[in-house]
């Protein structure tokens, strides 16, 4: 009896990664886009970006203070990561006092009204980026021109703004800016747009961090971004416009919120899918209501909106899409 058998609760495996060091590796892989955000939109990028992070870890200490109780949960750098979210999905020249409004609500209402951090239906960021939407539309589709001059043409309005505007018009207009614009001003950014959508190289490299240090897995991302390439592609063939199969796809993967959503926020581990196969019908999902918000909506971007409809199946995809348990043929 001296060697006793100790019977334990999961997990079993204990590794080195906390949620504190996963929050840390998807913080530094969002420094590179906040740099190219900076060098595009001037100082105000990374005074909305410190604004946005600090209202949100106050409200999130205030709120663990003072209502909720417990131990306090902003070491584990989770707000910091909502805050920096937040802040990529808002124009530079958006006044101070809407950034501390949408804090509150990503932080309050998303997040610890449900119970804080692993227990939020969807992700919090995009719902305060969503509510800012809808309560300040002006103010949340007034975008800056670059510092540095920006693609010609778009006069101030972001690349999908600029065709969603020209394809009502009808004619080949918007067909002609999309062609006008080559993969390098995508990649760049130096175009018109939210402080995340225009460092499309900053976020790809970002991801292969995230990737490296195995934070995510790849199929979310991938499979977003390619459902959306083959969505355009498809409505490139049909509609007889055989010199766009190549460049709408392109454009629709790197222009607007595509790679900040598909890499950054639909990875988010408590709205997102437990199993692969989950997690590939989910990825379909977002990137097919993207689509067809993008192409037939009201929106010119439909990233936020596909995520958070997505995150509400996530419990029903759950529940019937599981891996085989060990054993069971």
């Amino acid at each position: 009896m001296a060697k006793k058998l100790i019977v334990a609760p999961a997990p079993h495996v204990q590794t080195l990664q906390s949620t504190q060091v996963i929050m840390r590796d998807v913080i530094i892989a969002l420094i590179p886009a906040l740099v190219v955000s900076v060098v595009v939109f001037g100082w105000s990028a990374l005074g909305i970006t410190a604004l946005s992070v600090g209202a949100c870890v106050l409200f999130e200490y205030l709120i663990q203070r003072f209502l909720v109780g417990g131990k306090p949960t902003i070491n584990n750098l989770s707000a910091v990561v909502t805050g920096m979210l937040l802040a990529f999905n808002l124009p530079a020249s958006i006044p101070w006092w809407i950034v501390i409004i949408g804090a509150f609500v990503s932080i309050a209402i998303a997040k610890m009204t449900f119970g804080g951090l692993g227990k939020n239906p969807f992700n919090p960021a995009l719902v305060g980026r969503v509510f800012l939407l809808i309560a300040y539309p002006v103010q949340m589709t007034s975008f800056p021109a670059p510092v540095t001059g920006g693609i010609d043409g778009l006069s101030g309005a972001t690349p999908l703004a600029a065709v969603k505007e020209a394809a009502k018009l009808g004619g080949d207009k918007a067909d002609s800016i999309i062609g006008s614009m080559g993969v390098g001003d995508l990649l760049i950014g130096n175009m018109p747009g939210s402080l995340g959508e225009v460092a499309a190289l900053a976020l790809l490299l970002g991801f292969a961090y995230l990737l490296w240090r195995r934070v995510i897995t790849w199929h979310i991302p991938v499979v977003v971004l390619s459902t959306m390439a083959v969505f355009a592609f498809v409505v490139a063939l049909f509609g007889g416009n055989a010199s766009l199969m190549w460049q709408l796809p392109l454009f629709h993967v790197l222009a607007g919120g595509a790679l900040l959503g598909a890499i950054f926020m639909a990875t988010d581990y408590s709205t997102s899918p437990m199993c692969t196969k989950g997690c590939v019908i989910f990825a379909v999902g977002i990137g097919v209501i993207t689509m067809l918000i993008r192409m037939w909506g009201a929106y010119p971007e439909g990233m936020s909106f596909a995520i958070l409809i997505m995150n509400s199946t996530v419990p029903l995809i759950n529940k019937y899409v599981k891996p085989k348990r060990f054993g069971v043929k």
